[in-house]
């Protein structure tokens, strides 16, 4: 597509002002308002003397404002650098000092913490942030807005015409937002992005799912990372449609809003549509309307995936990916449900998909390697990571994933692990997503979550987190009896469980499973400080951890 996303949104104010582009809580912003609000803010940001090609950090809750933010940026020609709302005060720092932005638009308080006083204490660190906007209300409806601690009056741009925006308008093959993402190498990088590639993502989705100007999306996958990107800020508006958000995800929320709007695609990442399989609010509502869900982005439990589909009667679709590479595979509502549920898709031809061994090999003819890609949905690679990109990609330009997949013969494909997702065990290579899977069928477990425990013998053991369902309790012993019954290799078994009420999330609505590895870690380490003994004890080791 040759116009930018803010032409598209000036296109559909145009042709249907009324319509809803974004439903959130008891909001309803129109196609004409999202335009209005957005060159309102793009002719503040000029004004305000930001110039061209500047990064503009924005740290906003998953509503109609942030999708205004981002767009108000883009036709002031300033390049987005995304956070997710999740994001801690060290990785904002972090976002902040890599990227060099020069101004930060946020609420007032972030996670309890004033705005005001952290950009300050940046300042002093010498970071030269000369532009702090606070938004009071939400940028999509009633708002205010405050500059280093000075209230402005911005409403009255909204009057101005698009033509002094003309020369500032960011073109689909610039840089238009920077985010954040674990990376190949697993420490956070910071993902170059154009629009271009999320237009042709935007066409894999349409052809796989049949979208069209009658659906209604419901995206409630952060807005900052690619999932998020493409399912509430790109094809909903090429589109025309709209999407209902939610600031905070809430499984019994989330179910209510679908039956509310009548929602037909659902975006949703594997953590979110287990939480609504498990709620039992999925039974007390109409959801006839939902015709899909997409999801992926990681391993997606196949029995979790069923169970959705038979409780919503919506089947279950998903890319796989990365933040970095974009969609290298698929599955479409003409896959057959076993390959749809058990595989993720076929690779997508345009992507050019081929397979690599642990040495760098071509291994594409044996069907099992690493994949690379090169294709239309490729981001510009790291920012400010020389190191990273030479890891991210290879010397003859194929853009790199941090998954070991399989391909068959009818080019399906089938994530077998994370490269850094695997679990040692005395030499042998443990999936952990292939425990999860397993441990996630007893009928106790909520969410599970797999990672390696530190050992002395072997190196590493298997732990497992796990959230329970309401009013349930579990043992280990009970685990591996139910895991032996189905007939689950013993060397897969965990040899540790830890219970706890909630697992921890990443900022893009994932497992953080960097935490749970500290978290054993530590706790391994204290047990043998306390023991005295060098080594877990095996008393300590079969018993269930109550967290």
């Amino acid at each position: 597509m040759s116009k930018a996303l803010a032409e598209v949104v000036g296109q559909r104010a145009a042709a249907d002002p009324d319509r809803a582009a974004y439903l959130a809580n008891d909001a309803r912003v129109s196609w004409t308002q999202y335009h209005a609000h957005s060159t309102s803010l793009a002719c503040l940001l000029i004004g305000m003397g930001l110039e061209r090609g500047e990064r503009l950090a924005v740290l906003l809750p998953d509503g109609p404002g942030i999708h205004v933010a981002y767009l108000g940026a883009e036709q002031a020609g300033l390049v987005t650098v995304g956070i997710g709302a999740r994001a801690g005060f060290r990785e904002l720092e972090h976002a902040l000092q890599l990227t060099g932005a020069s101004g930060i638009l946020s609420l007032a308080e972030h996670q309890g913490r004033s705005m005001s006083d952290f950009v300050g204490g940046l300042r002093d660190q010498g970071l030269a942030i000369h532009h702090h906007i606070v938004v009071e209300g939400d940028l999509g409806g009633d708002h205010s807005l405050l500059l280093n601690g000075s209230r402005l009056d911005g409403a009255s741009l909204s009057d101005q015409i698009d033509d002094p925006l003309r020369d500032r308008r960011l073109a689909p093959d610039e840089l238009f937002l920077l985010n954040f993402t674990s990376g190949t190498t697993g420490a956070p990088k910071c993902v170059r992005h154009d629009q271009k590639r999320w237009f042709s993502f935007h066409e894999f989705a349409v052809a796989a799912a049949d979208l069209n100007e009658s659906d209604v999306f419901m995206s409630v996958v952060p807005t900052p990372f690619g999932f998020g990107l493409w399912s509430s800020h790109f094809t909903p508006t090429i589109l025309g449609i709209p999407t209902v958000l939610m600031p905070r995800f809430s499984a019994e929320e989330a179910i209510s809003l679908l039956e509310r709007h009548r929602v037909t695609v659902l975006a949703a990442v594997t953590t979110q549509f287990i939480m609504m399989v498990n709620s039992p609010e999925l039974e007390r509502h109409d959801l006839s309307s939902l015709r899909l869900l997409f999801t992926g982005g990681e391993a997606v439990p196949h029995e979790r995936a069923a169970a959705f589909e038979d409780r919503t009667g919506a089947p279950v679709l998903q890319f796989y990916g990365s933040n970095e590479t974009g969609a290298v595979s698929r599955t479409t509502l003409r896959d057959p449900p076993e390959k749809r549920l058990r595989t993720a898709g076929r690779v997508i031809a345009e992507m050019n998909v081929r397979l690599f061994d642990e040495r760098g090999n071509d291994v594409t003819a044996s069907g099992r390697g690493r994949p690379g890609c090169k294709g239309p949905t490729l981001s510009g690679g790291y920012y400010g990571e020389e190191a990273a990109n030479a890891e991210l990609i290879r010397e003859d330009g194929w853009m790199m994933l941090g998954d070991v997949v399989q391909i068959d013969d009818q080019g399906y494909l089938r994530v077998i692990g994370r490269a850094e997702d695997f679990i040692i065990r005395g030499g042998k290579n443990i999936s952990a997503p292939a425990v999860e899977q397993e441990v996630s069928t007893h009928p106790a477990v909520a969410i599970a979550a797999a990672v390696s425990m530190p050992d002395e013998t072997y190196g590493e053991r298997v732990c497992v987190y796990v959230e329970l369902r309401p009013g349930k309790s579990l043992e280990i012993a009970d685990l591996v009896s139910h895991l032996a019954d189905r007939g689950v290799s013993k060397e897969t078994w965990p040899e540790r469980l830890v219970v706890v009420p909630e697992l921890p999330r990443s900022s893009g609505g994932k497992v953080a499973k960097a935490q749970l590895r500290e978290d054993i870690a530590r706790r391994v380490s204290d047990e043998r400080r306390v023991s005295g003994e060098g080594r877990v004890s095996a008393e300590r080791r079969d018993c269930a951890d109550s967290g």
